[in-house]
């Protein structure tokens, strides 16, 4: 099993910890994390350092890889620009749960993480650095852009579009064909039967758009 740190270590990082032990593909050497003590152990996994020692630390534990485990949309965006330029030979790797289930056809890309219950029909093309949250389903023919999110218990309807850095939270559905544009969040419960245009906040049900959102806004 190659190396890998895990770059965060907060609620989100420890389901990320679970499946990367469920997987059993990698091995994890310790947890990067600058609100922390080195030493520290999170879930049995000691803080090994700052994200500025990533380089030292690679070498010094034969790392190989990582997974930024912020659950965020756009601070994961920023802290992987960061992390690339600290250290631009380090790998980002995905993770998927095994009590998930992938269909045929399937693309997933770099630092994607699919969680416990997780359900990807065929023909989905997931981006980078996404999360496909406990319980969610994305539906056939169906595009997660990067940096997008599912949370728990969301569902998709077939040929759907969730853009860039755009978070569907909890228990929210998408009709059939959908699209979501970027970094728009879409609040928990809804029921989104119409398109979504980027940089907006929305929900209901049916949902309907409250505001306009700023990039980088948090939404947890």
């Amino acid at each position: 099993m190659e190396n890998i740190v895990i770059i965060g270590s907060s609620g989100h990082a420890k389901v990320i910890i679970d499946i990367v032990e469920q997987e059993g593909k990698y091995k994890i050497k310790g947890i990067i994390d600058p609100e922390k003590i080195r030493g520290e152990k999170v879930l049995g996994y000691s803080i090994l350092g700052q994200k500025e020692e990533l380089p030292q630390l690679m070498e010094l534990h034969s790392i190989r890889g990582a997974i930024v485990a912020i659950g965020d949309n756009y601070m994961r965006s920023e802290e992987v620009k960061r992390l690339k330029k600290i250290c631009p030979e380090i790998l980002f790797v995905s993770t998927k749960h095994p009590k998930s289930s992938i269909a045929k056809n399937v693309t997933i890309a770099e630092g994607t993480v699919i969680m416990a219950g997780a359900i990807v029909n065929p023909s989905c093309s997931i981006g980078s650095f996404c999360i496909i949250n406990t319980n969610a389903s994305l539906d056939h023919d169906s595009q997660m852009k990067n940096y997008s999110s599912l949370a728990p218990g969301v569902a998709t309807g077939g040929n759907c579009i969730i853009g860039n850095c755009t978070a569907i939270s909890i228990g929210a559905s998408l009709s059939h064909g959908i699209s979501i544009g970027d970094h728009t969040v879409i609040g928990a419960g809804s029921t989104v039967l119409e398109n979504i245009s980027s940089y907006k906040i929305a929900y209901g049900i049916p949902a309907k758009i409250i505001r306009d959102r700023v990039q980088g806004e948090k939404y947890f």
